[in-house]
This record gives structure tokens, sequence and C-alpha cells, in this order.
């Protein structure tokens, strides 16, 4: 394909964002927007109409990152849910980059429950042949009333099917959870409930965050009008230990380490299981230093 790129360098339209894990990737990005974008607590993309890029901009990206990022082993696709292009096309993208990119290890990207439902076993297989090597989730919470209050689109069944889907094709799967998004209403059947879904999904890498409220979504007017209520400090604590009280995975690792969480957690389960819960108790006792406000963070 002849490309002729507006400009020397990456073609980036609006917000970016990627997994913290991503952070030395080459960020490629392949489509604007999200393909859902209706979940009451992001406002990531609501300034982006989803749409997928054209292959020559993304082709012209592609042989950028050749020339000037041959120290970066991984690239991530953004934005919102990469996984949802059509695989005619998204199998067209891993080939480029294999061509243009030989010594990338790992292609990842963000997936939803719809964009996986879209993928047959087999086409998941045939992406992680090509270079998929990991997938990240945004499951958020395993309580259905949550789930249906926050519009997430899918049910926490369908999630777990879509979690099993993904590594039953041998891609490494990374999911998000939502601390405090249930308000303290339901804060603990929330974390029981997540916990229960993590354990029936058994992914390979959960990463928990600190719900906080954004100006613009629909979340912050709950917010102004009193219909919803952060959690303090040590509300979000005992969330957190119940979930991870309520998490039994085979073989994986659970992170509260993002900007966004007062205590940073990492836990490598199962056997790591009951030191993650100590911390957090003796964070509860006021021994253990917690991340002040000024320093939390998306």
């Amino acid at each position: 394909m002849e490309c002729e790129p507006e400009s020397e360098g990456m073609h980036y339209e609006g917000m970016c964002i990627r997994p913290p894990s991503e952070a030395l990737s080459i960020l490629l990005q392949v489509t604007l927007g999200c393909s859902h974008n209706k979940c009451t607590f992001c406002g990531t993309y609501k300034d982006k109409r989803f749409t997928i890029k054209d292959d020559r901009v993304i082709l012209s990206d592609i042989r950028f990152a050749s020339r000037y990022m041959r120290r970066q082993d991984r690239v991530f696709l953004m934005d919102g849910d990469a996984l949802i292009i059509p695989q005619k096309r998204l199998v067209w993208i891993l080939d480029q980059i294999r061509e243009h990119l030989p010594w990338v290890r790992r292609v990842g990207a963000y997936a939803n429950a719809k964009s996986i439902r879209m993928k047959s076993p087999q086409e998941l297989a045939d992406l992680k042949e090509r270079g998929l090597g990991i997938l990240y989730l945004g499951v958020e919470t395993g309580d259905e009333e949550t789930l249906k209050r926050i519009r997430k689109g899918t049910s926490a069944a369908n999630l777990i099917l879509m979690g099993r889907k993904v590594r039953e094709a041998g891609i490494k799967l990374s999911v998000t959870v939502l601390l405090g998004i249930a308000g303290p209403e339901r804060s603990l059947e929330h974390a029981r409930a997540t916990g229960e879904l993590l354990s029936a999904m058994d992914p390979n890498y959960v990463g928990a965050l600190t719900v906080m409220v954004i100006p613009g979504t629909p979340l912050h007017e709950e917010y102004l009008e009193g219909r919803f209520r952060l959690l303090t400090e040590r509300e979000t604590l005992l969330e957190l230990r119940e979930m991870i009280a309520h998490t039994h995975l085979s073989r994986g690792l659970f992170f509260s380490n993002h900007a966004s969480n007062y205590l940073p957690v990492k836990a490598k389960l199962p056997k790591g299981k009951q030191a993650a819960l100590d911390m957090i108790d003796e964070a509860l006792a006021g021994r253990v230093e917690l991340r002040p406000e000024w320093m939390r963070a998306l």
C-alpha cells in the first residue's frame, strides 16, 4: 500500500490513554474513541466519535515507528477498543507490525465484552498467532445492580464467558475493577461479587483502581445531586480487603498500585493473598501510610 503521511511523526488525535504496564510501548492509534462510550464514570472519549483510522495513516505510523522506535519491543493499539476492528483489517495491522517492526515481542489492546463476543475462538487464536499477546478488559464490578447503574452494557455472567474465551485462545488477560463504583450502599456486595467474578474468570492480572469523579460525566451529575457518594479512605480499604478475600486465582497478580489508589498493593495469588490482607489490616490500624489526597490522580 502506498502511504503518504501528512506530516513526519505519529498521528495522534484527542486524548490518548494506555494501561500503566504499556508505558514504554509503541502507542499506535488505530481507532478513535470507544465503541461503547456509555459508561457513566468515564469521560475519556466524550470528545470523539468512534471510528477506525485510515489504513494509510496507520501504515504511516508503523513506518515512523520502524525508523525511530527501534528500542521499544511492545506495541499497544489505541484507542478504547481496537479489538472491535473487523478481523481482516486487524490481521492486516498485525501483519504490518510484524513486517516493519520485527523486533516487537508483544502487541496489546483494550477490549470489551462486545468486541470479544464478535471474534470466534479461531479468530482470536489467529490474532494470537500474529502477535496479539494481551487484552485489557474493563470489568469494573461483578455486581449486577452496579453494572446496570453504570451502563456497562453487559452482565457479570457474560463478562466471565468473554474473559474465559480470551484465556482459552492463549491470550493473556488483564482486567480492571473499580473500587468505590458502587458507593457506600453496595460497597461490600460489589467487593464480594467482583471477587467471585474474578475467581470464575481467572485472569492473569487484576488491576484495582479507585473511582474518581470526572466533570462532565453522568456520575459527576449524580455526585453533585447527592445521589452518589465517594468512599472514605477507610471504606475503600475495607472494600479492597473484602474483594481480595473473595478473589481466588489459580495463578495471577492482583495490583492496586494505580495513582488513584490510597494503598499500593501487589499480590501474587494465591500465595501472596494473606500478606496482602495483613498489609491492608495494618493500614486500617493506622500503621501504614496512605497516599495523600493531593497525590491521587488518573
